[in-house]
């Protein structure tokens, strides 16, 4: 009978605790509606980034996609003027430039909008001013200054291809020595290739990745190094893929190619330099003729002027 009783009270005990445990804990968090309805709907699916919209190129991206349209129509009214779409896409290539022919139209309608505006702000200043220069002249001036703008432009981007073709040039009897290192070390021409340029930064570097890039989507090795050799117009790379396709297709040791290649590259660097050199040996004898000759005159006829000056009475 005590037992019933212990058992019984114990019972009580428990179930008093557990409900000061409910009294005291904290409410719990009401279900919501899209708490409810969540497991019953589908995630929508991301769509794809080739579809996505660019990002803005201009600190005002409400204003370009306000001009964007006005622009491409200039952009193709100015391809339709000077022409010459297969040279800029060409030179686009070889400047290592990523952007489409309409993108560099738009980019030469806004040169020659800001010589326009430079321009119109010179002829505003100068009417302020109570010039008495016609108007018709201004209007000349801004003009010119708007064809200067878009044809400075295309002259920039042909400076961008000459510059890099120097910059791959001068990288690449480094590149072809280490290319030589890693066949004679026994990697094959396309492993030689990955670890040079997993190694190695620098135009070349980024040429040849993309040509690696190019045969692993499906192209050969020789026909993507063929490629990257036209996109270019250094002669040494024409030779090395010259190179390179002879000894893929006939087995003959790169590795001695390599070595030659960049040696004949090296003397052609410095052939280079002293053609350049040469050529700019009147112009290097002007700092000469007119800055130091003159002071090393005064340095040594000044004691005897200053001597004479003590001497006389």
């Amino acid at each position: 009978m005590s037992g019933t009783i212990t058992g019984a009270g114990l019972g009580l005990l428990a179930a008093t605790g557990a409900l000061t445990a409910i009294a005291t804990s904290p409410p719990m968090r009401r279900i919501r509606l899209d708490d409810r309805l969540a497991p019953y709907l589908r995630d929508v699916q991301r769509p794809s980034r080739l579809l996505a919209e660019p990002p803005p190129v201009t600190p005002f991206p409400t204003l370009e996609r306000l001009l964007g349209p006005v622009l491409r129509d200039l952009a193709h009214r100015i391809d339709d003027v000077v022409g010459g779409a297969s040279s800029v896409r060409r030179r686009l290539d070889q400047a290592g430039r990523r952007m489409t022919l309409e993108e560099f139209r738009m980019e030469q309608v806004l040169w020659g909008a800001a010589g326009l505006a430079f321009g119109l702000l010179l002829a505003a200043i100068t009417a302020m001013r109570g010039s008495s220069t016609s108007p018709i002249a201004f209007l000349i001036l801004a003009f010119v200054l708007l064809i200067a703008g878009i044809l400075l432009r295309d002259r920039v981007l042909t400076a961008e291809v000459v510059r890099r073709d120097a910059r791959l040039a001068a990288e690449f009897p480094t590149i072809a020595e280490l290319l030589a290192l890693a066949i004679g070390a026994g990697e094959g021409p396309v492993g030689a290739l990955e670890r040079v340029v997993a190694l190695s930064h620098g135009e070349l570097a980024r040429e040849l990745g993309r040509a690696l890039a190019d045969a692993r989507s499906g192209s050969s090795i020789v026909a993507a190094l063929e490629q990257m050799a036209a996109r270019t117009t250094v002669p040494a790379l024409a030779r090395f893929v010259d190179g390179m396709a002879i000894a893929v297709e006939r087995g003959t040791p790169l590795a001695a190619v390599m070595r030659a290649q960049a040696t004949d590259a090296r003397e052609e660097g410095r052939r280079a330099l002293m053609a350049a050199g040469g050529r700019k040996e009147i112009a290097m004898l002007v700092p000469v003729v007119f800055m130091v000759l003159p002071v090393t005159v005064v340095f040594a006829l000044f004691p005897g002027f200053f001597s004479l000056r003590l001497a006389v009475p």
